[in-house]
């Protein structure tokens, strides 16, 4: 039997387990999917302990993204170290590798409802880990990457990072849009309130509109992207597709997008 599972504290809350046992079902894999909650300073033997037992892979959250980034057993790729997090652990080769789905997930979930980045022009609001990874996955994808954030200062710190990026507070957030192809918010603000960090004068039928809050499913900013004819793209997909990237990168198989989503979407 392969185990897979999610390191964090807490874990009680995560829709992780029953999106990645649809899979297994759906493929006929014998595998499980654990939720493991080790103390704050213990990621270093979690996943020590993780190899001595055979894990096959680990998803990493909250508090723990950056300490797997440090972590002396794991070898990080390349996005996951210019993001600054490991959401992923992979124990099946020679080495034990560290990688970070947040950013081919937002991709792929923009992909999914036809939104292409080549040569776009992409507005990230926020530039915490989740906008730090779509930054960079839109710049790798060929869109120039604009962040707004509350603290001007971080996203041109971001910025510096990001390829064809450039950084601004969210006071820009209206002349950025006019002419603008994707909008991604990636805060936490419409989570526990009715809010939007982005005006809805400010949008517009053209533009592709996701939001990475997951719950609700239907945020303000999606309500007012979708009453003026924009393309949106709630959290969820978000979620679904960076499960799907790490199922991938662990099984070498195609992931059941369709049995995960259903799952997914049966919890929230």
């Amino acid at each position: 039997m392969h185990v897979f599972g999610l390191l964090g504290n807490p874990v009680g809350h995560s829709l992780s387990p029953p999106m990645h046992e649809a899979a297994y079902d759906e493929l006929e894999l014998d595998a499980r999917y654990v939720t493991f909650e080790p103390d704050r300073d213990a990621l270093e033997a979690a996943v020590d302990g993780a190899q001595a037992l055979g894990i096959t892979g680990l998803n990493v959250t909250i508090p723990f993204k950056q300490d797997a980034l440090a972590c002396d057993a794991v070898a990080v790729d390349e996005m996951a170290t210019r993001i600054g997090a490991v959401n992923t652990i992979d124990f099946t080769g020679d080495r034990v590798t560290g990688h970070n789905t947040d950013a081919t997930g937002a991709l792929r979930a923009l992909r999914d409802h036809d939104v292409a980045f080549e040569g776009a022009r992409a507005v990230v609001v926020g530039a915490g880990g989740a906008g730090r990874a779509i930054a960079f996955g839109l710049a790798d994808a060929g869109a120039t990457v604009e962040i707004a954030n509350r603290t001007e200062a971080t996203a041109h710190e971001l910025a510096d990072e990001v390829p064809n990026a450039t950084g601004h507070g969210l006071e820009a957030l209206e002349s950025l849009l006019v002419d603008a192809d994707v909008l991604v918010n990636a805060t936490s603000v419409g989570m526990e309130e009715d809010a939007t960090p982005v005006p809805a004068e400010a949008l517009h039928g053209d533009l592709a509109v996701m939001d990475a809050v997951y719950r609700p499913l239907e945020t303000r900013l999606l309500r007012d992207a979708a009453a003026v004819g924009a393309t949106t793209v709630d959290g969820a997909w978000m979620l679904l597709y960076q499960g799907v990237e790490a199922l991938e990168l662990w099984t070498g198989e195609s992931a059941p997008v369709g049995a995960m989503n259903e799952a997914l979407r049966a919890r929230l």
